[in-house]
């Protein structure tokens, strides 16, 4: 039944709180295909030095793995609204799932590190079509308004992460291609539940231009928020893809430590994040946050000799991320007119595309200097991520309004359809 349009029972339903659990069977399939997604990002962590080993790779070889995932997926999202406003959002999902099934096997049947990196950029490609699109169609088809969507959202994101790396662990302590493979068959799971629950779109669409997301960029906002997501990942991704050399642990001692991670980021990114977005604005919480993300880096580069040390600051910057995760998510969000298929697509492009450089970078600083240095390195990017959201605060305001009436929540979902 469509919600009535009187006002008094617009102002009587104004202060309910729609519990985040309380969605549509089509978000839920959205939003567990987005947890066997991102796990991808964090499912080979565990099996790096596994697959360097066995496919007698150098640290930076490795790594690559990472960086062909991303730059691909970076480039990609800056085109995945033109398509989606096309072909329609369910199609677009399949095509990212079905390319991610594709290459996942193909990847697990690989002989050679540089066949693995060919078969990990076609992964980040159906990851961009997947992922973009996906927050898009969940923002708009989840009850309880945008906040809620995109805790949902962030909590899919924090439960992959935290499963990819432990199942990467598992899987990974049988064989290095063991990883591969289970991701396949749990994409193509996700797969099915698209196809069963989640109905083609009714509304007419209007296709959007294929520079529209590299244009939004110019809007300030906008381009504030994906300069220091840009630098950011930088510090997350020398945290993630990095950490698991200097460790030196197995494939199930690393899948643990950063399943901690994981779990500790899933968790501020649900309840944490919006208990401090409803006492300070958000661009505070930012302001407040990426100091303690530099902090924590740099511990790590004092405890990298020690594994309990650097244990610690993995799984405290995990708490850490969850924060800036939401935050930033939110951030983007609400910081335009844009639709907010464009206005994702352009944050995500940018913001992988720092993630794609941070761990052959980490690498190389490493073999030049020490072990250390990577993550100086990834404190100084985020403390240049810092530096950009002070400098852009005046740009930034309206991330710190009110919530949404219904009338601009409704036509924000509108044109997010679109």
């Amino acid at each position: 039944m469509k919600p009535s349009a009187n006002s008094t029972a617009t102002v009587d339903t104004q202060h309910e709180q729609p519990s985040i659990l309380k969605q549509p069977k089509a978000v839920w399939a959205v939003a567990f295909a987005c947890v066997i997604a991102f796990m991808g990002i964090g499912l080979v962590d565990p099996i790096l030095p596994a697959i360097a080993e066995s496919l007698k790779a150098t640290p930076t070889e490795t790594e690559l793995l990472f960086t062909s995932y991303l730059l691909v997926t970076g480039i990609a999202m800056l085109f995945t609204s033109w398509l989606s406003s096309r072909i329609g959002a369910k199609r677009t999902l399949l095509i990212g799932l079905g390319l991610i099934v594709v290459f996942a096997l193909l990847a697990g049947f690989s002989e050679s590190v540089e066949a693995i990196i060919g078969f990990r950029a076609g992964w980040g490609l159906g990851n961009a079509l997947f992922i973009s699109t996906a927050l898009a169609t969940i923002v708009g088809a989840a009850s309880g308004g945008t906040s809620s969507a995109i805790i949902l959202y962030e909590a899919a994101l924090g439960l992959g992460i935290a499963i990819g790396p432990l199942l990467g662990g598992l899987l990974g302590n049988m064989s290095w291609r063991g990883p591969f493979f289970g991701t396949a068959a749990l994409m193509a799971i996700g797969f099915i539940a698209i196809v069963v629950l989640l109905q083609r779109e009714t509304a007419k669409r209007e296709p959007t231009h294929i520079l529209a997301p590299i244009r939004a960029l110019r809007v300030p906002a906008l381009g504030v928020l994906a300069a220091a997501a840009f630098f950011y990942n930088i510090g997350f991704f020398v945290l993630l893809a990095y950490t698991p050399f200097p460790l030196g642990f197995d494939a199930i001692g690393l899948g643990l430590t950063f399943f901690g991670w994981g779990v500790g980021l899933a968790i501020t990114s649900v309840f944490v994040a919006p208990l401090l977005t409803k006492r300070m604005p958000r661009t505070r919480v930012i302001q407040l946050a990426l100091p303690l993300l530099a902090v924590d880096l740099l511990a790590a580069a004092f405890f990298v000799n020690s594994a309990a040390g650097l244990v610690v600051c993995v799984v405290v910057g995990g708490l850490v991320l969850g924060i800036l995760n939401t935050v930033l998510t939110e951030c983007v969000m609400e910081a335009t007119d844009l639709p907010r298929s464009i206005a994702s697509s352009s944050y995500s492009a940018v913001r992988f595309l720092g993630g794609a450089i941070a761990p052959p970078v980490a690498a190389e600083l490493a073999k030049m200097f020490n072990a250390s240095i990577p993550y100086v390195f990834a404190a100084a990017s985020v403390g240049l991520a810092l530096i950009v959201v002070l400098f852009g605060r005046n740009a930034l305001a309206r991330v710190n309004g009110d919530v949404e009436s219904e009338l601009v929540e409704a036509e924000a979902i509108t044109l997010a359809d679109a």
